[in-house]
């Protein structure tokens, strides 16, 4: 039995997107995508005009699930220092498991994408900018209810702590190890209070 359109789409974009997150998006070809997904080159080019537009919308499922999480982890019962601790445990936990579905797309293919696309940076820009909205609304919270200190700024405490985690993904990437989110997490906790 044939699948609906937006069951092979999506399957496509979930074949392929454990594939790049393995091997990157230039490593990995039309033919092995079409291959992996089972399914003839057309509907590929059904779906997606081009490779182009077929990381775009890789992008924006991603950015759309992982803000869907994000906002679940920021906005549970608890004061604003819990919740971003959480958020961050959180972060260890899939960024340290060898689960390539779990795996940031950002750390994995962001450097390689921005320098093909100039779309593709824009898709990245935007899904990281509204990550570090949302931490740091829960650290604006978090001053409010007194858990996170408020000897820097909500804006500036954020994109601190994104660029920490983002740091330790690619430093546990080289090290294969898990220890430089230990060090985030400790650091993290730190300019909370």
């Amino acid at each position: 039995m044939k699948k609906p359109a937006h069951e092979t789409r999506q399957h496509i974009l979930d074949v392929t997107r454990a594939l790049m997150t393995r091997k990157g998006y230039t490593a990995v070809g039309l033919a092995e995508v079409v291959a992996a997904a089972g399914v003839p080159k057309g509907s590929f080019y059904y779906y997606f005009k081009s490779k182009e537009e077929f990381g775009l919308a890789l992008l924006d499922e991603y950015f759309s699930a992982y803000l869907a999480t994000v906002d679940r982890l920021l906005t549970a019962e608890g004061a604003g220092a819990e919740r971003l601790v959480a958020y961050f445990q959180y972060w260890k936990d899939t960024q340290g498991s060898d689960f390539p579905d779990d795996k940031c797309l950002v750390v994995k293919l962001g450097p390689e994408m921005c320098d093909l696309s100039e779309d593709m940076r824009t898709v990245l820009r935007k899904g990281t900018d509204a990550i570090i909205q949302r931490i740091t609304r829960c650290a604006a919270r978090g001053q409010a209810d007194g858990s996170i200190s408020p000897a820097i700024p909500a804006p500036e405490l954020a994109e601190s702590l994104y660029q920490l985690w983002l740091g330790a993904s690619l430093l546990a990437k080289l090290n294969d190890s898990t220890t430089p989110f230990d060090t985030a997490l400790t650091a993290s906790r730190t300019l909370l209070s």
